[in-house]
């Protein structure tokens, strides 16, 4: 099965065919979205570092700056890190095609199957749908806005932004630049939810086969055979979370980082608004940065706790302690294995946990209550 083919990936995998940033590279493609991008957010570090140096902004303009300018870097990042490990990305969504084929043809796991493939559809264009709406706000909001001014802060050094017609080129230019922006930061989370969505069917297919290991215990080579296949199985799916995590665990460190600090400047900034257009487009960015991290740590969460199930599909549902002595040592096997969870990790140290998205939260708050104290 071709990966664009494949119902649970497919509507991220189009997106990022459609930019050339998966198979054959399209130099025209890349000219019409990740070049142009990448300019724009090298001028929004240089208008941040004037604004900073200059001291001419005030703390609104700062805030927003910083937000727009963390937010383009990490899109640049995501993308650029795709990139340039194409291959990697395209093996291993073409495991998940392969193997999606072949979990299709079992029936006692295509309901839920369906039910998790239809899941992660309606996440993956949600995302996208919400990604549109959240950036048509960003660039109607300076309509609404006194000051009359940029979308994006940007600093070109010799010209003059705000003059027209220049103000009007680049108010366009940074119109059209929001769309594929977009596409090259939405499809990224998508495709991190979708694959733990797959990662849920091979757990849940895998306890299928355990619980059902009694139904073999009439032949001692099948009940072995079968036993084998179900260790090579959770071995495969170990190796898919390892290769998973692989490439997402760095990404989702920076995002940690840049977004835990963008979510306290927000709050704080919230709190001292008294312009009610500001104060609707800080609560999208906040719930934009929430709904986004709160995706990937429940996902993650959910493949922690399904592998630990594992074990216990196999030890209360089958007369194991009854089986021969050299099925025992495989099912020992596999209930030691199951004791280690699956988990994603940040940085290759912090599991992603609902526990970790509090402890974010709660440091998040904590410093804005801070430096709400240090301001008042």
């Amino acid at each position: 099965m071709l990966i664009e083919n494949c119902p649970i990936i497919n509507v991220n995998v189009k997106v990022w065919l459609f930019w050339a940033y998966l198979r054959k590279p399209k130099w025209y493609s890349y000219l019409l979205g990740c070049v142009p991008v990448t300019v724009l957010n090298v001028f929004q570090f240089m208008n941040l570092f004037n604004v900073i140096a200059s001291g001419s902004g005030d703390m609104n303009k700062i805030i927003i700056d910083g937000y727009f300018t963390v937010l383009y870097f990490n899109l640049v990042l995501r993308t650029s890190f795709l990139m340039g490990n194409r291959g990697k990305f395209e093996t291993f969504l073409e495991g998940i095609a392969d193997e999606y084929a072949v979990l299709e043809k079992q029936n006692d796991i295509r309901p839920l199957m369906e039910q998790l493939t239809r899941r992660a559809r309606i996440l993956s264009k949600s995302n996208l749908w919400l990604g549109a709406f959240i950036s048509a706000c960003f660039v109607t909001y300076p309509l609404f806005s006194p000051d009359n001014g940029l979308p994006y802060g940007v600093y070109i050094p010799g010209v003059d932004v705000h003059a027209s017609p220049i103000y009007e080129i680049v108010f366009v230019l940074q119109i059209y630049l929001t769309f594929p922006a977009c596409c090259m930061y939405i499809p990224f989370s998508s495709f991190y939810c979708t694959c733990a969505l797959f990662g849920l069917i091979r757990i849940a297919a895998l306890k299928r086969s355990l619980e059902k290991i009694h139904e073999f215990n009439t032949s001692p080579r099948s009940l072995f055979a079968r036993i084998k296949e179900c260790l090579q199985y959770h071995e495969d799916i170990i190796k898919y979370v390892s290769d998973l995590n692989e490439l997402v665990t760095y990404i989702f460190l920076l995002e940690l980082l840049s977004f835990g600090m963008m979510l306290c400047a927000l709050l704080f900034l919230l709190s001292i608004s008294n312009q009610l257009a500001q104060m609707v487009m800080i609560g999208s960015y906040i719930f934009m940065i929430l709904s986004q991290m709160y995706a990937l740590y429940w996902h993650s969460n959910e493949v922690r706790e399904q592998s630990l199930e594992v074990g216990d599909s196999l030890y209360y549902n089958s007369a194991w302690l009854d089986f021969d002595q050299s099925v025992k040592k495989k099912i020992i096997l596999i209930l030691a294995r199951a004791q280690r969870p699956l988990a994603i990790k940040i940085g290759n140290v912090y599991p992603m946990t609902l526990e970790m998205f509090q402890s974010l939260l709660n440091a998040s708050y904590s410093y804005f209550t801070l430096l709400r104290r240090v301001y008042n």
